[in-house]
């Protein structure tokens, strides 16, 4: 029995290394994903192959001439994306700037780092469970997803979502439930002064 051509558009986001047993990458590894509050290493390996494929796609721009079309006009686009990503400052508008990015820079963008860095939790894991328990909000839009890449330009519109219990939103379900049983106890207090 033959099923229908699968048409859904899917590829791997993540690629393990090489040789799976090497200390010092496991170590490096291990403390990146204390630093950065990450789940597992596959976070790490997927931020890795976006680094690889945007080093490999500045390299083969590398290797044309500097006038050839394609490089000024893909290499402009590639430039901009990264500025506007935040892992270039203005001043660094060279390919060979894009070579040198780092692990670093792509996690220092993640929305979790900086819901940390702005203060607005207490740790790094606090930070991406306020995140996946939807109490942030980018400009009008709810984001719950730690990994985000936030914009320069969308950096200062970070904040709690109005509706969030840890704003001004309506209380959580433990708090509403002890408002609950302190309104009963002081009910029952005033009826025995009765």
């Amino acid at each position: 029995l033959k099923m229908g051509k699968n048409y859904r558009n899917y590829g791997k986001t993540a690629k393990s290394p090489k040789r799976p047993f090497e200390k010092e990458r496991l170590d490096q590894e291990l403390m990146l994903l204390g630093q950065y509050g990450l789940r597992n290493k596959r976070e790490v390996w997927r931020v890795q192959l976006t680094l690889a494929k945007i080093r490999k796609a500045a390299r083969e721009l590398l290797t044309l001439e500097e006038t050839a079309p394609r490089r000024i006009f893909e290499g402009n686009a590639l430039i901009r994306r990264m500025v506007r990503l935040g892992l270039l400052n203005e001043n660094e508008k060279k390919l060979d700037f894009v070579l040198g990015l780092t692990l670093q820079k792509f996690l220092e963008r993640r929305l979790q780092t900086k819901v940390f860095k702005k203060n607005m939790a207490r740790s790094i894991h606090h930070a991406r469970v306020l995140i996946r328990q939807r109490h942030i909000r980018v400009g009008r839009q709810i984001v719950n997803v730690p990994s985000f890449n936030v914009r320069v330009d969308s950096e200062k519109y970070i904040e709690f979502d109005p509706n969030s219990s840890l704003s001004n939103g309506k209380a959580g379900r433990v708090k509403r439930r002890n408002i609950a049983k302190k309104a009963k106890k002081t009910e029952a207090e005033g009826e025995d002064e009765d």
